[in-house]
């Protein structure tokens, strides 16, 4: 799957009628003359469109531009935000996002071996390449706010955490099977307790 900075834009998008439903309860959590502030979650909206129209969760040219005459904004308005944040794909990705967190807290912890188990076993040349197969897109994000579980692997929407070489190898290899292993701690941690439980707090009144 080619990973240049040349792909093909859809000539039209139009949204659907499990979007059409998002933004009807999206635009209503807003008042009148404020719709502009469901941009971020519009945006949302057409990237899970394409995933599930084409596989691939990106946002194209012509989502946002759907995105800013339903909103009353001017295009370069929501091009400016979907740009910034990093959450949005400006470019066909694969089928699974690998999004491994290269911050202080999960380097400490291994995020090397995480990134060089999503290389090999995910076929992945490198950070913002994709797999021959097109089933793995590989990206370094920043802290993704779990640093207590450290290192973490997410992909798509879910955390996966306390990870290593081994499990995530594991983890890919479920991925190409077709199957999807629960999100969380990969040992068994619970919440963010230390390792092996908790160690206060043990008694709950009423339990």
């Amino acid at each position: 799957m080619s990973t240049g900075t040349e792909f093909p834009q859809p000539e039209s998008f139009s949204f659907d009628e499990e979007s059409l439903k998002a933004i009807d309860t999206i635009v209503k959590r807003y008042p009148p003359g404020k719709q502009a502030s469901a941009v971020i979650p519009l945006l949302y909206v057409v990237q899970r469109q394409m995933k599930r129209q084409t596989g691939s969760a990106w946002v194209p040219n012509k989502g946002m531009d759907a995105v800013a005459e339903r909103l009353g904004m001017a295009p370069i308005r929501v091009y400016e935000v979907a740009t910034f944040y990093f959450m949005f794909n400006m470019r066909p990705i694969g089928k699974f996002h690998l999004q491994v967190c290269g911050t202080t807290p999960c380097w400490l912890r291994g995020s090397d071996e995480v990134a060089r188990a999503c290389r090999e076993a995910g076929k992945v040349g490198g950070y913002g390449q994709t797999s021959e197969d097109g089933l793995f897109t590989m990206t370094e994000v920043e802290c993704l706010g779990g640093c207590v579980n450290a290192p973490i692997l997410q992909v798509d929407d879910d955390y996966y955490e306390d990870m290593d070489y081994e499990s995530t190898v594991k983890l890919i290899e479920a991925l190409r099977r077709g199957e999807r292993p629960a999100p969380g701690s990969v040992i068994g941690r619970q919440t963010s307790a230390p390792e092996g439980g908790p160690l206060t707090l043990l008694d709950v009144p009423g339990e």
